[in-house]
């Protein structure tokens, strides 16, 4: 399919102070890669770039994007995000500088909203005070997350927007949280629970429900769907909810991550 919009952006890896050393230079090498890999959750946010730019609030109110990601995106790198229309869709491509396909995504907008989703089905629980190692028995006996209680303020949000490069005056004059910030806490909800290595996001299936205003109290809550082994990787498969003032849904997450990469 021929692309209708592109949007070119200076990758950044926001998270070299992180606990997950996967953005960090060496330890990713030792995994294989050439360096400390961008966040997931950050090529998310340049992905969403041209849905909001066509769709706007619409979509960030009842819009869904798929998003996988198939190759590292490195700091510094110049990449392009492409968005060729197909039925009643976008489907995107973020590719790097030599042209490699890194990240794909699929996003669309409904005629109308999908149905609310129970606020309480997945329910409050309390973060331990001393993290397990992650593993499958930790996920089989315990598939609840603890809650991540956070408030979203419109002031705040400007160094955020500015590490992801992103300029719509949508989330300035509206004062909404932008979606790629919200899916950090996805990550959060993993890291928070568990104790884990280094770490790779490798896909995130998005479904929104309503904005997040500034002021909104958000928790969110989290599920262990699935936990399983491939091709000497272990993955984890959650089910995210944003709640948002206790009344609503207005985003669920299906997250998928290696919390257990081989090497090299």
């Amino acid at each position: 399919m021929t692309p209708i919009a592109e949007w070119t952006v200076a990758a950044f890896n926001t998270a070299t102070g992180s606990d997950n050393k996967m953005h960090d230079d060496e330890v990713a090498r030792s995994y294989g890669f050439r360096g400390g890999l961008v966040p997931g959750v950050d090529v998310f946010a340049y992905l969403t770039h041209l849905p909001v730019a066509r769709w706007g609030s619409a979509f960030l109110s009842r819009g869904a994007i798929d998003a996988r990601f198939v190759h590292p995106v490195y700091d510094g790198d110049r990449v392009t995000v492409d968005a060729a229309e197909g039925r009643m869709a976008l489907s995107l491509n973020l590719r790097d500088s030599a042209g490699t396909v890194c990240a794909t995504a699929r996003a669309s907008l409904p005629v109308s909203a999908p149905a609310a989703l129970p606020v309480d089905e997945i329910p409050v629980v309390a973060r331990p005070d001393d993290r397990p190692a992650a593993s499958p028995e930790v996920f089989a006996i315990h598939p609840v997350l603890g809650t991540i209680e956070v408030g979203f303020h419109g002031e705040r949000a400007l160094g955020y927007l500015a590490d992801v490069r992103e300029a719509l005056p949508i989330y300035l004059d509206e004062r909404v949280a932008h979606p790629g910030w919200l899916l950090r806490y996805a990550n959060y909800a993993l890291a928070d629970n568990v104790r884990l290595g280094p770490w790779i996001h490798v896909s995130s299936a998005v479904q929104f429900h309503g904005l997040v205003h500034d002021g909104d109290r958000l928790s969110v809550r989290s599920r262990v769907d699935d936990a399983f082994e491939r091709k000497g990787h272990r993955f984890v498969m959650l089910d995210v909810r944003h709640v948002v003032n206790g009344e609503r849904v207005a985003m669920r997450t299906v997250h998928t991550a290696i919390y257990a990469p081989r090497r090299g």
